[in-house]
């Protein structure tokens, strides 16, 4: 766990002092768009081409965030135009480490500075590296998961939408909410450093938890009847819940297994085709624990708890409300 700063590489966790022991996470500094012809992206700057072989995708098989992007390079059959680095599973002293086949890198903090020497902060995954400028086109995943959905449509001919036009306010809402409450809540609750931030995490958390459990009670998915990225922001964070947040993280009210309709919808996104193959519990497991050690000072991994995602789900009975 560490950042860089002035040009070196600094083992330090979180600050959290100048917050009430809140944990604040810092906003992603890699905001280029790719985009089908190399046009303007949404941020207005020049974009990058959409081109087979052209990017490699760094990711962890543990962090949520860069599960999103995996799941979308399946959803969206981009499987032989992007390849994958997946990094090791415990981050120390030197954050994330690596087998890097495109620079015989060890450290994934290298090859930010690759793209930018002079750059200061946390050191992420997902990153979406472009080989033909040598860069990091974009490390923030809620916009590369964007890319994937669109900028490749007329390569793979894969025309599946996750954020249509007609829902894209309806999604961007639920998004908000859950981004803040539930996606980075369960960090909020385990890097709270006071009671009074912990406290504040766990409510909100729960609340949401419990808000999404109704709407998934009237209708099948986030926004109604249709599958969209809302969806699988939230499912990364739901299928490492019990195993890690619930007793990591300290978010134990209660289990997802705990509500009905989530613990199903769960159980259908993780039947869509080849979504289990990119889970791995082990890489999940191992990182939170092992790595996190000022959470978990002897870094046991524990061996539960078992759960079985290919239960049936019985979602395709629920009506879009």
């Amino acid at each position: 766990m560490g950042l860089l700063q002035q040009g070196k590489w600094v083992d330090q966790w979180y600050e959290t002092d100048n917050s009430g022991g809140a944990f604040r996470r810092q906003e992603s500094r890699f905001r280029n768009w790719l985009t089908p012809n190399g046009e303007a992206g949404p941020n207005g700057e020049p974009g990058f081409k959409a081109e087979k072989g052209r990017y490699h995708l760094y990711v962890s098989l543990a962090c949520p965030w860069a599960h999103r992007t995996l799941i979308f390079r399946h959803l969206k059959q981009l499987e032989d135009y992007i390849d994958v680095t997946v990094v090791e599973p415990i981050m120390l002293e030197n954050g994330w480490e690596m087998n890097d086949p495109l620079y015989d890198l060890d450290f994934l903090y290298q090859l930010y500075l690759k793209a930018d020497a002079n750059y200061e902060g946390r050191v992420t995954v997902p990153v979406l590296w472009d080989k033909q400028t040598e860069t990091i086109v974009s490390n923030e995943s809620s916009e590369i998961i964007r890319m994937f959905n669109s900028a490749f449509n007329h390569l793979t001919g894969n025309s599946d939408d996750y954020y249509p036009q007609a829902l894209q306010e309806k999604i961007d809402a639920v998004n908000d909410r859950i981004y803040e409450t539930i996606n980075n809540g369960v960090y909020q609750a385990g890097f709270a450093t006071t009671q009074q931030a912990y406290e504040e995490a766990f409510h909100s958390l729960f609340d949401s938890l419990d808000w999404v459990e109704g709407l998934l009670t009237q209708q099948r998915y986030l926004v109604g009847d249709q599958l969209t990225e809302a969806d699988w922001r939230l499912f990364t964070t739901l299928i490492r819940f019990d195993a890690v947040y619930f007793g990591h993280f300290k978010t134990n009210r209660q289990l997802i297994a705990d509500y009905p309709a989530i613990s199903a919808y769960v159980r259908e996104l993780y039947q869509v085709q080849a979504v289990a193959e990119t889970v791995s519990f082990e890489h999940i497991k191992t990182h939170y624990y092992a790595s996190h050690l000022t959470i978990n000072p002897t870094g046991i991994v524990p061996l539960g708890p078992q759960q079985d995602f290919t239960a049936p789900h019985n979602r395709d009975a629920v009506s879009a409300g």
